[in-house]
């Protein structure tokens, strides 16, 4: 995994820290009032680690910057918490920052390797809760558990997250044989010994994704994963209506990483849970919708332009139930967990094999994913948090139970099971 240099804006910051216990990084939008009431929490931690908090310096006022006095003190008036201006992301021509998400991360690992640091965590979202004490304990198991990796288990709204919830986590808990809501964070806490093992070995450093990488290199080289409770994740609104790039974007690493760790998740069989840090939070109100006949629609008109495509990635035992639910009116429209399972694997085999062009072969299959969202919708429409929970607990099953097929197909990708 390639790092990326120390910008010079943080030089002189980093010459008054010169070491640090734990790095955090700072990605999400948070005013110079909550980041005095982080460094508050984080004093909080046993042992007085020193912290060095990293704060993107293209998304805040250089005022307010020049304004702050870089660290805060602990009690006993030494410093404990460095704030240091660091470029987390890249201004575009207009001033406005571009945020490369693996350049961010890198960013935050280099920090680490400077710093010597024994581990690391990068905060990106916000949450629902006001409270800031979530960092903390994203950070707690790395400094006093010896965890290596900590992921957020968010409170869950029906609709949001959802690449996540009906792809990412299911195919995650297939595969490594761990029961992850949020492989991806992207909220997350990394150990020196996790981060060492992403930048080194045999891997293809030039092809590794962050995001999607961690989870997967944690499990395959046993090391300890655990989820932290946390409130909701504050998500931009989805277009449903232009969701291709998103779904080409996160699954192509996804999809890449099932590749190079092919001899690690053959091996793996039935799933088990990782330790989990607090109490499960609730989403006390959810009236989130979506527009089911526009999916079906969107789905219709896939089935309609992408027969091509579609003929070259999945079995005729595939088409011929895609074919079936095209003819269902919408009130009518269910695609089985079992199909949309076998649809995800056969894409994942499509990628590996290059049948087509990556990206245009990700894209073709949004409308598969949006009648599958249409189906999950309709189950839903009068469930509340733990119909929520049951609906998403049967997708998994299914994937493990698609297991097989998987297995099977990505070992001799020349049978077809009719």
């Amino acid at each position: 995994m390639e790092v990326e240099p120390i910008p010079e804006q943080a030089q002189e910051k980093i010459e008054q820290v010169a070491s640090a216990d734990l790095v955090i990084g700072v990605l999400a939008d948070i005013d110079l009032k909550s980041l005095a009431t982080v460094c508050d929490s984080l004093r909080a931690l046993p042992g007085s680690p020193r912290i060095a908090i990293l704060r993107d310096d293209h998304t805040v006022d250089p005022a307010a910057v020049k304004s702050d006095s870089g660290y805060s003190g602990s009690a006993d008036g030494s410093p404990s918490a460095f704030v240091i201006p660091w470029p987390l992301s890249q201004p575009n021509g207009s001033g406005a920052p571009i945020l490369s998400i693996p350049a961010a991360y890198q960013s935050v690992f280099a920090a680490c390797e400077k710093f010597e640091a024994r581990a690391c965590c990068v905060i990106a979202s916000k949450l629902e809760t006001t409270s800031v004490e979530w960092i903390r304990q994203m950070a707690l198991p790395l400094l006093e558990e010896d965890a290596d990796l900590v992921v957020p288990y968010y409170a869950r709204h029906k609709f949001e997250g959802l690449i996540n919830s009906s792809i990412v986590a299911p195919l995650t808990r297939c595969l490594y044989g761990k029961r992850i809501h949020n492989p991806m964070g992207p909220d997350l806490g990394i150990s020196q010994r996790l981060f060492q093992k992403m930048a080194g070995g045999d891997r293809n450093v030039n092809r590794v994704h962050p995001l999607a990488s961690l989870t997967p290199t944690a499990l395959c080289e046993n090391l300890l994963v655990c989820e932290v409770y946390v409130g909701a994740r504050v998500y931009p609104p989805t277009d449903w209506t232009n969701i291709s790039s998103i779904v080409s974007q996160v699954l192509s690493p996804i999809f890449s990483d099932m590749e190079r760790n092919a001899a690690c998740w053959q091996r793996m069989r039935a799933s088990s849970s990782v330790p989990a840090i607090g109490d499960p939070i609730i989403v006390s109100q959810d009236s989130g919708t979506v527009d089911i006949s526009r999916m079906v629609e969107s789905f219709h008109l896939g089935n309609r332009d992408l027969q091509e495509i579609w003929g070259l990635v999945l079995p005729p035992s595939s088409l011929v139930e895609l074919r079936k639910l095209a003819r269902l009116p919408v009130e009518e429209f269910r695609m089985p967990d079992d199909l949309w399972v076998r649809i995800v694997y056969d894409f994942a085999l499509a990628h590996r094999l290059r049948t087509i062009n990556r990206d245009h072969l990700l894209k073709s299959m949004t409308p598969l994913y949006l009648g599958w969202v249409a189906s999950y919708a309709r189950d839903l429409e009068n469930g509340g948090g733990l119909a929520l929970e049951q609906r998403l607990e049967r997708l998994s099953a299914a994937y493990e139970s698609g297991k097989p097929y998987l297995v099977s197909r990505w070992r001799w990708p020349d049978r077809f099971n009719p």
